[in-house]
C-alpha cells in the first residue's frame, strides 16, 4: 500500500507545483502567498512520499489531501484536479490494502507448504496450491 500511495503523492506534488503559476497569473494571487501555500504543499507531498514507511506519514498525507481539496477553491480548475487526486489517493489506499492482504495470505500459505503439509509425503502442487493425494 505504501508504494502506491507514494507514487500518488509524487504525481500530486507535480500538479500542485504547476498550480502556482496558474494561481499567480489567472487568479492574481500574490506570488509569495501562492509559493508558500502551493509550494509548501508540493514539498510536503514529496517529503511524505519518501516517508510512507512510517505510519504517521500516511496519516499526514490524508491531512495533505484535505488541505489540497480546501485550497483548490482559490484556483480555477484546481477543484477538479483535487477531486481526481483525492479519488486516486482513496483508490490507492483501498487497493493497496487488498494487495497487502493477498501478500500476507500468500506468505502464510508458503510457510505452510514449507512445513510439509502432507502426512505420507505424496504432495502434489497445483495452480490452487499444494494438495495431498
Amino acid at each position: 500500500m505504501r508504494t502506491v500511495c507514494a507514487v500518488v503523492l509524487v504525481f500530486e506534488a507535480i500538479v500542485i507545483g504547476l498550480a502556482i503559476p496558474i494561481a499567480i497569473q489567472l487568479e492574481g494571487m500574490d506570488p509569495t502567498v501562492a509559493g508558500l501555500v502551493w509550494g509548501g504543499m508540493a514539498v510536503a507531498a514529496l517529503l511524505l512520499s519518501g516517508l510512507q514507511k512510517h505510519t504517521w506519514a500516511y496519516y499526514a498525507a490524508w491531512v495533505l489531501q484535505a488541505a489540497f481539496l480546501f485550497t483548490s477553491f482559490t484556483v480555477s480548475g484546481a477543484l477538479l484536479v483535487a477531486i481526481v487526486f483525492v479519488s486516486l489517493w482513496v483508490t490507492a489506499v483501498i487497493l493497496g490494502r487488498r494487495v497487502d492482504e493477498v501478500k500476507a495470505a500468500h506468505a502464510a500459505h508458503e510457510g505452510e507448504a514449507e512445513d510439509g503439509g502432507g502426512a505420507d509425503g505424496d504432495d502434489v502442487t497445483t495452480a490452487s496450491g499444494p494438495q495431498t493425494r
